[in-house]
């Protein structure tokens, strides 16, 4: 039996960049993981999926579901038990990394992971990375500051293939080719605000409620709030933990039935 953790997955820049004749999109994203997410334990088969957690329900556990499909990319017969801490569809690469731990703990690098998406590439390092093209093309970064973060779901999911789809430009400039130095995190963040997240909009469009939680970081004192991947889940970033965990007790008591987490980047992975 083996356990690995499936870090959430968190895009501080999306920008789509292009759109390939078979409909694929280019994407430069910054993109770290952070120390919540859910986990994943593999142990021998017949090939199987139990889903246990708070957001369990309404998750298939069909042959399409990610962590089936991860298993006989790798080629194995396992039990899998999926411990799923974070809310489904939510734009923090949930099912991708879910995928990629399962591919993690059975020791299993397949020639094209970005076949089960285009983020579990980027899942299976889990470590800070700029992630282009269409997710394959990745480039570690640097040791990043600490970043203090917030995150909230309105409690609904948003459809990846419904936002790109609403999209209004698909050719919109890419990051800086050099990345800055980040000496701290209001360097970071400085440069985060510079960039963007082309998805905002179109998945505003879809859910305006998504005002709301943007509305609700920047009110409780968020340097900087943010859409992240596709939504729903929005995230701020503040002053320090202190701040952060102010702002979620204040977010979460004014809106009960949103998902409100305070989190932090994710330490240097381990196997458990």
């Amino acid at each position: 039996m083996r356990s690995e953790r499936a870090a959430a997955k968190l895009n501080l820049t999306l920008h789509v960049t292009g759109r390939r004749a078979d409909g694929y999109h280019l994407l430069d994203s910054l993109v770290v993981f952070l120390d919540i997410g859910d986990r994943v334990t593999v142990a021998p088969g017949p090939l199987s999926l139990a889903i246990t957690g708070p957001f369990a329900a309404g998750l298939d556990n069909g042959p399409d579901n990610l962590c089936l499909r991860a298993a006989r990319l790798a080629g194995r017969e396992v039990a899998i038990t999926l411990e799923k801490n974070l809310p489904i569809a939510s734009g923090i690469g949930g099912g991708s990394a879910d995928a990629a731990a399962v591919l993690r703990a059975l020791d299993a690098r397949p020639d094209h992971p970005e076949s089960l998406g285009a983020d579990v590439p980027v899942c299976l390092e889990s470590q800070p990375m700029r992630m282009r093209g269409l997710g394959e093309i990745l480039t570690p970064l640097p040791p990043l500051p600490p970043l203090h973060l917030v995150l909230v779901n309105p409690g609904a999911g948003l459809s990846t293939p419904s936002v790109f789809k609403a999209l209004a430009r698909r050719d919109n400039p890419a990051m800086p080719e050099v990345l800055p130095d980040f000496p701290d995190t209001a360097a970071l963040v400085d440069f985060v605000a510079a960039c963007r997240n082309d998805l905002q909009e179109p998945a505003l469009a879809l859910m305006p409620g998504i005002a709301d939680c943007l509305a609700a970081l920047t009110d409780s004192g968020a340097w900087l709030s943010r859409l992240s991947g596709s939504g729903a889940t929005c995230f701020g970033i503040y002053a320090d933990a202190e701040a952060a965990r102010a702002a979620q007790a204040r977010i979460a008591a004014a809106h009960p039935g949103w998902w409100v987490t305070a989190s932090g980047l994710a330490p240097a992975r381990a196997t458990v």
